[in-house]
C-alpha cells in the first residue's frame, strides 16, 4: 500500500489554514492512502483546533518557535515514522495550488526523480515586488551554481520528496531549508528536477520576508554558511586567491621599481604584499582543514542515516520503490494523530 503525506509547517495560521486545507485532497492517482500532517511550530492562537476541525490526520507539536528549517524538518521525519513513501510540502497561507500536487510527485511516480520542485511563475506573480523577483531568480542561479542543478525556482517551498530521499536530508540553516536541501541534493547525487506549478491569490505577507533588506541580508548570509558547509576548498581557495592576487601585484611592482633603481621608497609594498600572502596561505590552509571536518560530517550523517533507517524498517514502514544507501535524518518530535 503506497502512501501521500502532505505537510503544513503552522505558525498562528487559524485564519489561512481553513483554507489551504479545503484545497488539498484526499485522493492522488498512484497513492492508495493521503494524509494530512500539520506541524505546529509552537502556535499561540487556535492553529490546532483548526487543524483538527478539518480533519488534519497528524499533528507535531513544537513545545515553542524552531522556525521554519526546523518544522520542515520535524514534518519530514513525522511522516517517514508514519509510514509515508512520498511526502508533499505545502505552506499555510495557500499560496500553491493544491490542483498542482499531481504534477508534482509524477516524476517520482515514473522514477524520474526523487525530489521534484514546484516552479513558481515568477515574473507573472503580482504582489512580488521588482526587487523580490531579482531576488527569487538570484537565488536560483547561486543555488545553481552551488548544487550543480538546475533548478528553476530554488526557493519554492512546494516540493516532492521520495522516502529514500528524505532520509538523506538533513538541514542545518535554522532560517529556512529550501537553499539547502537542493544543494544537498546535488552534492549526494539525488534525483532532482523542477515542474512548473500555478499559484493562488495573496492571503497574508510573508512571514519569511519581514523586510527586504532582512531578507535580503539573511539570504546572502545562509547561502554563505551553506556554500561553507558543502564546498568549503572552493570558498576558501577563493578567498585564498582574492588575496593572494593583490599580493603579487604588489611584488611585482616592488622588483619593477627596484630594478629600475627606486627601491628604497617601496618597501611599503613589500610589507604589504607579505602580509596578504600571509593571509592567503591561512585561507589555503583553513581549507584543508574544512575539507577533513566536511569528511567527519558525512560520516556522521551516514551513521544518523543508518540508525533512522533501521528504526523505520523496525517499525516495519513500507516503501514503493527499492530502498537506496541514504545519507542524513533528522530530529525526534512529539507526533499526535488528531483525533
Amino acid at each position: 500500500m503506497s502512501k501521500l503525506i502532505i505537510q503544513i509547517p503552522c505558525l498562528n495560521e487559524e485564519e489561512t489554514l481553513p483554507i489551504t486545507l479545503g484545497d488539498l485532497p484526499r485522493s492522488v492517482p498512484g497513492f492508495d492512502v493521503v494524509e494530512w500532517l500539520i506541524v505546529d511550530d509552537g502556535s499561540t492562537d487556535r492553529t490546532v483546533e483548526v487543524a483538527r476541525a478539518h480533519g488534519v490526520d497528524h499533528i507535531v507539536s513544537l513545545p515553542h518557535n524552531h522556525g521554519l528549517a526546523r518544522a520542515f524538518m520535524a514534518g519530514i521525519e513525522a511522516a517517514l515514522k508514519l509510514g509515508a513513501d512520498v511526502i508533499v510540502n505545502t505552506d499555510a497561507d495557500n499560496q500553491y495550488d493544491a490542483s498542482c500536487i499531481p504534477d508534482l510527485v509524477r516524476p517520482i511516480l515514473e522514477r524520474k526523480a526523487q525530489i521534484v520542485i514546484g516552479a513558481r511563475p515568477i515574473t507573472e506573480i503580482e504582489h512580488f515586488s521588482p526587487i523580490k523577483k531579482f531576488l527569487q531568480l538570484f537565488g536560483s542561479w547561486v543555488v545553481k551554481v552551488a548544487s550543480d542543478t538546475v533548478i528553476a525556482d530554488a526557493p519554492s517551498g512546494f516540493r516532492a520528496i521520495h522516502r529514500d530521499a528524505a532520509i538523506r536530508l538533513n538541514v542545518f540553516s535554522p532560517y529556512t531549508y529550501t537553499l539547502e536541501t537542493i544543494i544537498q541534493a546535488g552534492r549526494k547525487d539525488i534525483p532532482i528536477i523542477s515542474v512548473p506549478i500555478r499559484v493562488n491569490g495573496y492571503l497574508r505577507p510573508s512571514r519569511l520576508v519581514k523586510s527586504i533588506s532582512s531578507y535580503v541580508w539573511r539570504s546572502i548570509v545562509t547561502v554563505i554558511r551553506i556554500f561553507i558547509v558543502y564546498c568549503p576548498m572552493r570558498f576558501f581557495a577563493l578567498c585564498s586567491a582574492i588575496t593572494a592576487a593583490p599580493g603579487l601585484l604588489m611584488i611585482g611592482r616592488f622588483f619593477y621599481h627596484y630594478l629600475m633603481g627606486m627601491g628604497d621608497g617601496n618597501v611599503q609594498s613589500l610589507v604589504l604584499s607579505g602580509a596578504l600572502l600571509a593571509l592567503s596561505g591561512i585561507f589555503l590552509m583553513s581549507g584543508f582543514l574544512a575539507e577533513l571536518i566536511s569528511v567527519n560530517r558525512m560520516l556522521l550523517e551516514e551513521i544518523r542515516v543508518r540508525q533512522l533507517q533501521l528504526e523505520l524498517d523496525s517499525r516495519g514502514s513500507p516503501t514503493m520503490f527499492r530502498k537506496v544507501t541514504s545519507e542524513g535524518a533528522a530530529t525526534p518530535n512529539q507526533v499526535k494523530t488528531a483525533s
